[in-house]
């Protein structure tokens, strides 16, 4: 092997190995932002939740009995 095609090879490892660190870090934040999209989503089902019962709850209290039922 001569030296011109050691030395390209040699960049090209570089340049793999530079994109595969580069493809860990990516993942890791992709993972990170998985489990925060989903903590989001989780939080607001709750907020959902707790909306509408407070809805409801505010109908109900603004309902009045016909005169017949008090």
């Amino acid at each position: 092997m001569n030296d011109e095609t050691r030395q390209r090879l040699e960049t090209v490892e570089a340049n793999l190995a530079h994109l595969e660190h580069q493809v860990e870090q990516l993942n890791g934040v992709l993972i990170q932002q998985s489990r925060t999209v989903d903590l989001l989503k989780k939080q607001v089902q709750r907020q959902s939740e707790v909306l509408e019962s407070m809805e409801l709850e505010r109908i109900k209290a603004n309902q009045t009995k016909p005169p017949h039922y008090q």
